[in-house]
């Protein structure tokens, strides 16, 4: 029952942390590894987090066209995946779902952000007014409904007994569960081609061939991997630091043309 309770919690972060962007509880690495941690299966929870996190970097709102719902799709697939036992070898099977079930999230963030439209009128007839605790009761009332918008459909997906979920994974053909798995290692493989694309420099693809051949390392804990991460991170920013005193006079204050760079530089 606890566990029950804290999938519903976090449901209900993740949908208001769909809109407030703020300590990133929407995004499937951290949705995924919650509910993971919620319900006993921790690592297989975070190998779906992590998949779904590479195929949600290329989602992005542009201009009026919404992106697929990260928080639903994070959340319903990591529940599904945990109903139907979490095991590893359907991983793949549970990152296949989790894509028509982001487009299937549009309509639910379509209904709850033409409510918003009309609990902002209401909003700023308690402006007028002066009435700030209004305004501030109607902020959190359209905070909710983002929350709820995840929130139910995982009370609903819970409701679900686990061998209706698993006896349905299990009846699914070979061909197809092979199918999945290898379409969904395919798209995330795209993400890790976007994220190279955006952050590969000169001075930036000496970290990746490193990372690459660590991956090999298969002694490393991850608590070893991340201080090694940490460790280069400090060691890029040194070197960074170095050569940006030798060349500034000669730049003028401008950029080097390392994107990384500029953005380690602004924090």
């Amino acid at each position: 029952m606890i566990s029950v309770i804290l999938v519903i919690i976090f449901a209900f972060l993740a949908g208001m942390e769909g809109v407030l962007d703020e300590f990133q509880f929407h995004q499937p690495l951290v949705a995924c590894t919650l509910i993971g941690l919620a319900t006993g299966h921790l690592v297989p929870c975070i190998m779906l987090g992590g998949s779904l996190q590479m195929i949600a970097l290329g989602w992005a709102n542009i201009g009026a066209a919404v992106a697929p719902d990260i928080a639903l799709a994070s959340v319903a697939s990591a529940i599904i995946f945990v109903q139907g036992g979490g095991q590893s070898k359907d991983v793949g099977t549970a990152i296949a779902i989790a894509i028509p079930l982001a487009v299937a999230g549009l309509f639910l963030t379509m209904v709850v952000r033409t409510i918003s439209v009309a609990i902002s009128h209401i909003m700023d007839r308690e402006a007028e007014k002066g009435s700030i605790r209004g305004v501030n009761t109607w902020q959190l009332i359209a905070l909710s409904l983002q929350g709820l918008r995840i929130a139910i459909p995982a009370i609903a997906l819970m409701s679900i007994p686990s061998s209706i979920v698993r006896d349905f994974l299990n009846s699914m053909p070979a061909w197809l569960t092979d199918g999945m798995t290898i379409g969904g290692g395919m798209v995330v493989a795209v993400g890790y081609a976007m994220v190279i694309n955006m952050i590969a420099t000169r001075e930036v693809w000496p970290f990746f061939i490193i990372g690459f051949v660590l991956a090999a390392v298969s002694q490393l804990t991850l608590i070893a991997i991340g201080a090694l991460g940490l460790a280069l991170t400090l060691l890029y920013l040194q070197l960074e630091s170095k050569g940006g005193g030798n060349g500034g006079s000669s730049n003028g204050g401008q950029s080097a043309g390392d994107p990384l760079g500029d953005i380690l530089d602004d924090y």
